[in-house]
């Protein structure tokens, strides 16, 4: 099939889902998904998945010091710059390896990893990719801009996220179309719009925030079993245990924004409690369903058609979980070894050359992969659980 026959194909799928998925679920909400071009993400330059990936570390120790999960941090963190600078772009899939590229200076002390993340954006002079307003793919970078800003306001830094936000905020609902129609882009946009609102002190983005994050909930939030449907293509379909299909990292993306999400909130914030509740909600679900080697599969409720582990859903959960416990809104005696499990897990598919492995393709669903396949997106999930998980082991009880 050529390449725009494929696209043609993608740019349908919305509306063969909808057809498919009618008035059989109770989880429909009356708005229908918001149709969207096709992304142009650069698959070739988001990671690889090759044959020989060489040897496994053996110079990682899942021991729960400063020492140990620095070692880690900067092994995977090392490779990963190494090899992806040259390819940095505007992408929603390296916006997430810069969060955590970010996250790898405050835990290693070095600061290589922010400069690197200071020079990206100023090749692209702190400019989002605007091609399909107000698609939250295209929003996610501004997350590293906002920050990068806050540590020092020089107003070029946030103009353009700002001026993309603004033209956000202002944009009427249309009542037949969700605009964060599928689950990942609660943690491309929320986040932006979060941090934004501490940025300028105008709570009219966290408002604006708010107002669509709960749409996206009652169409997409599975109230009984407590995880996020990815889109409403999968409200009926099942795993071939007969369980719902859930997919680990994009439930991981959502526990990875209630984080973000939650740290940018004030702590008066008229909703706040119903974020932490449903937080609270998911994090009893995914611990409850966690894998005997500490991690999850791609589709959560049927692990055993998974041969791997994901590692980057799993780094998010891990992400989330330990953010929960630092924050006191998870109980540490009940979510500590769990977040001890993963953190564990997750190491033992580090090879000697720093590569992180088992990270599924780019995708929308649960699917299969090699040992070795590597994506940026899930290598900057594990350096923000590094973060977490560091500031957690320096604060242990």
């Amino acid at each position: 099939m050529t390449l725009i026959a494929r696209v043609k194909c993608i740019a349908w799928l919305p509306v063969f889902a909808l057809l498919a998925v009618g008035s059989a679920s109770a989880q429909i909400h009356p708005k229908t998904v918001e149709a969207a071009a096709p992304s142009p993400v650069d698959r070739a330059a988001s990671g690889d998945a090759p044959d020989d990936p060489g040897p496994l570390a053996i110079d990682l120790s899942p021991a729960f010091t400063h020492a140990a999960i620095h070692n880690a941090a900067q092994k995977v963190a090392d490779w990963q710059l190494a090899r992806a600078e040259s390819t940095f772009n505007q992408q929603w899939t390296y916006a997430a390896l810069y969060d955590g590229m970010l996250a790898a200076s405050k835990t290693t002390g070095d600061p290589r990893y922010r400069d690197a993340m200071v020079k990206m954006a100023q090749r692209y002079d702190w400019k989002l990719i605007d091609a399909r307003f107000p698609h939250a793919d295209d929003m996610a970078l501004g997350q590293t801009y906002l920050d990068l800003y806050l540590q020092s306001r020089e107003p070029i830094r946030m103009a353009d996220t700002k001026a993309v936000l603004d033209q956000l905020v202002v944009r009427p609902d249309d009542s037949s179309k969700l605009l964060w129609w599928w689950c990942d882009a609660l943690f491309m946009g929320p986040p932006v719009l979060a941090r934004m609102s501490v940025a300028t002190g105008d709570r009219r983005y966290l408002d604006y925030m708010d107002r669509e994050w709960w749409e996206t909930s009652a169409s997409l939030y599975d109230p009984v079993e407590h995880l996020y449907f990815r889109d409403s293509r999968y409200f009926t379909q099942k795993q071939g245990n007969g369980q719902k299909l859930f997919w680990a990292r994009g439930n991981g993306w959502v526990m990875g924004a209630f984080a973000k999400v939650l740290e940018a909130m004030p702590k008066d914030y008229p909703s706040r409690g119903r974020y932490i509740a449903q937080y609270k909600e998911m994090a009893e679900r995914i611990a409850s369903i966690q894998g005997s080697d500490g991690l999850w599969r791609s589709g959560l409720l049927d692990p055993a058609a998974y041969d791997l582990p994901e590692v980057s859903g799993s780094a998010f959960f891990t992400y989330s979980l330990a953010w929960g416990i630092n924050h006191g809104v998870l109980d540490r005696k009940r979510y500590e070894p769990v977040v001890r499990r993963s953190w564990a897990g997750m190491l033992t598919h580090i090879y000697a050359s720093g590569r992180l492995g088992s990270i599924q393709p780019i995708d929308g669903q649960p699917g299969k992969f090699k040992p070795s396949a590597s994506y940026v997106y899930g290598v900057g999930g594990f350096l923000l659980a590094a973060s977490e998980v560091d500031n957690l082991a320096t604060n242990a009880k």
